[in-house]
């Protein structure tokens, strides 16, 4: 089967709406755990915002395109976010496992954007770029915000874990 680089772009605007719906999900059953660590909340908090934009941005282009998000890829993926977590939530350590995959979640969203710009070029479809590339620049910041959030965080957890308190979330 060959396809066009329509297609594509049209598969690639499918995957990465269905990958902002999963960021969603785990942003959101995070935030709600988040009572030891503001600086990570507020950023979380910011990020979900921003999220919802750039959701609104790819179903914009899906529909220039007269198509919509994928219901399956939708359903199994936001299964998935909220699984990933949960997956966290029984450990001591949770908020550092959320930080690491939060990190790399934001890495994986970054090179979605830059495949679905690249694709998008090949596909002469240019209507959407700027708006991409706004996603592409939210998603960095965010990947920076999280990386300079990683060593702040882990001590706060040691000194509340060596200080016998709560420090999950």
């Amino acid at each position: 089967m060959v396809l066009d680089a329509r297609a594509i772009y049209v598969t690639a605007l499918k995957n990465t709406h269905a990958l902002e719906m999963q960021a969603l999900q785990i942003m959101e059953r995070q935030v709600e755990r988040l009572e030891r660590y503001p600086e990570m909340e507020q950023a979380l908090r910011r990020h979900i915002a921003e999220t919802h934009g750039q959701r609104d941005r790819l179903e914009e282009a899906l529909r220039s395109l007269d198509d919509s998000p994928s219901a399956l890829k939708e359903g199994f993926l936001g299964f998935v976010g909220n699984m990933m977590a949960l997956g966290h939530a029984p450990a001591q350590d949770e908020i550092l496992k959320n930080t690491y995959a939060n990190h790399a979640f934001e890495n994986f969203e970054i090179a979605a954007y830059e495949s679905l710009l690249a694709i998008g070029d090949a596909a002469g479809q240019q209507g959407h770029r700027t708006a991409f590339q706004q996603s592409l620049e939210e998603e960095q910041t965010m990947a920076e915000t999280v990386r300079s959030l990683i060593r702040p965080t882990t001590e706060r957890y040691l000194s509340l874990t060596t200080a016998g308190e709560k420090a999950d979330r």
